[in-house]
């Protein structure tokens, strides 16, 4: 099961870059790891921090105003690069539930939704005026609704976007791949009592 994903009306974090790659949200470094929580550490690790290792105060997770966001703003092909699962991870362990950008990466893309998080797509244009509206005033709330398939922005403007009506379904209903299954389990189940009876040869056991 993942996350079920429930309305948003949290801090917005603008993150006014293009083309950012997944070694950009989670160094290599932290892939030894199969787990899905510490990886919040490594978040943008090379452009949150200095060569010592200091927090350089300019960057939005290291503001004070953006602290708590749950949705990230960032510009086109957000995700690009490898296809590491950790750089999703590394979001969600730091608290963001949604991403918004005028497009992705098709593989980080399916591993949001995969994990529960929310990869919203709309225009150019109304991604940079919400980009544009949080750098103006930092702290300002953004809404994210995916039943609706609305985001409010900072000013009160809506913007519509798509979703794949599947990947909704999962997203509302906390689904993964494993728990999509199991919802299937008593046709599974009757499936393979039927298939033993009708080809009872394939289930000898040739080893006795």
């Amino acid at each position: 099961m993942i996350e079920k994903f429930v309305p948003l009306n949290t801090v917005g974090v603008p993150l006014d870059r293009g083309n950012v790659d997944t070694d950009a949200i989670i160094p290599a470094r932290y892939l030894k790891t199969l787990k899905r929580t510490g990886l919040g550490a490594g978040l943008f690790f090379a452009w949150r921090y200095d060569a010592e290792g200091a927090p350089l105060p300019d960057f939005p997770l290291n503001r004070p105003e953006f602290r708590g966001g749950a949705v990230l703003v960032a510009g086109e092909n957000f995700g690009c690069g490898s296809s590491r699962e950790h750089a999703v991870w590394a979001l969600m362990d730091s608290g963001f539930r949604a991403v918004i950008a005028p497009s992705y990466s098709d593989i980080f893309h399916n591993n949001c939704l995969k994990n529960g998080m929310l990869a919203v797509t709309l225009p150019a244009a109304e991604v940079r005026s919400l980009i544009d509206a949080l750098l103006a005033a930092p702290g300002g709330k953004v809404e994210v609704d995916l039943q609706a398939q609305t985001v409010r922005g900072p000013g009160g403007d809506i913007h519509d976007f798509r979703i794949d009506p599947f990947a909704k379904k999962c997203l509302l209903e906390g689904l993964d791949e494993i728990s999509l299954t199991l919802t299937s389990a008593a046709e599974i189940d009757r499936y393979e009592r039927e298939r033993k009876k009708a080809t009872p040869w394939l289930f000898m056991d040739l080893a006795g």
